[in-house]
């Protein structure tokens, strides 16, 4: 139920009334660091409530405002070129022409992915080489102070509070910890699995890069990857493409630089 639905009262039985006091009572969003500090307050209490533990709780308060995280949101330009000026932004042809040595040389790795998930080596690749440079370039930021940021701020706190909540069950399990670090978004490992994605799709340590690429074809499998389709827009696998990035040039390029490692 939103907040809107909260309003129309009428009709509504005890069950959803309380529902809607919940949601009255909750953290409230803020546009800068000045309020951030209380909403951390209301939120440890929320997560409290959703079961969050000891652990979690004590890495959440130990986090800090992200203004970095914040510019880099407001800043993702790169987003806006055509696919040509993208491409050669985020040096595909480097990324293709390593790409296809990685994808001879670590053959039985990526035989094996295909065998078990249908996804072949050319996306994933493509993904890996956008993502972290192959690994090099995986982000120094506090990964739990970026991800509270943006569950803080006004502009998507409904999707980044339910980040939030899976980065502090992903603490209470130990496989992460207030000092974690990623990229400004949140993002860790080798393909930048955000939290929710880890609960849901990580096979193991996402800094290893097998993990890191079984973890992202097993995502790609969830969002309906079928083995044998094509990748290229308006093929059936796209939309698994689609799925992993909401911007429409970095979908297209991946599954050019996909489709020019796998020599298809």
């Amino acid at each position: 139920m939103t907040r809107l639905q909260c309003f129309n009262i009428a009709g509504l039985g005890l069950a959803a009334l309380i529902g809607c006091a919940g949601q009255a009572s909750a953290a409230q969003c803020g546009n800068s660091a000045g309020g951030f500090e209380s909403w951390k307050q209301q939120f440890a209490a929320e997560a409290r409530g959703q079961g969050i533990g000891a652990a979690g709780i004590a890495a959440l308060m130990q986090t800090s405002y992200a203004q970095a995280t914040i510019n880099a949101d407001r800043g993702q330009r790169s987003f806006r070129l055509s696919l040509p000026e993208f491409l050669a932004k985020r040096g595909a042809a480097t990324i293709v022409a390593r790409g296809r040595s990685l994808r001879q040389s670590q053959a039985a790795l990526f035989d094996g992915i295909e065998q078990r998930y249908g996804v072949p080596p050319g996306p994933l690749i493509a993904i890996w080489g956008m993502e972290t440079a192959f690994g090099s370039q995986r982000g120094n930021q506090n990964a739990l102070s970026s991800v509270a940021t943006l569950a803080y701020d006004c502009r998507r706190p409904e999707y980044f509070t339910d980040q939030l909540y899976a980065a502090l069950k992903l603490v209470d399990r130990g496989v992460m910890s207030a000092s974690t670090r990623g990229s400004m978004h949140g993002e860790i490992g080798q393909t930048q699995f955000l939290p929710k994605s880890i609960l849901n799709y990580g096979t193991g340590n996402l800094d290893v890069a097998a993990n890191a690429l079984t973890s992202t074809a097993n995502f790609l499998k969830a969002h309906g990857w079928k083995a044998g389709a094509g990748y290229q827009p308006g093929e059936p696998n796209y939309a698994a493409i689609q799925a992993w990035n909401a911007a429409t040039v970095y979908q297209q390029a991946i599954a050019q630089m996909g489709r020019q490692i796998d020599g298809r």
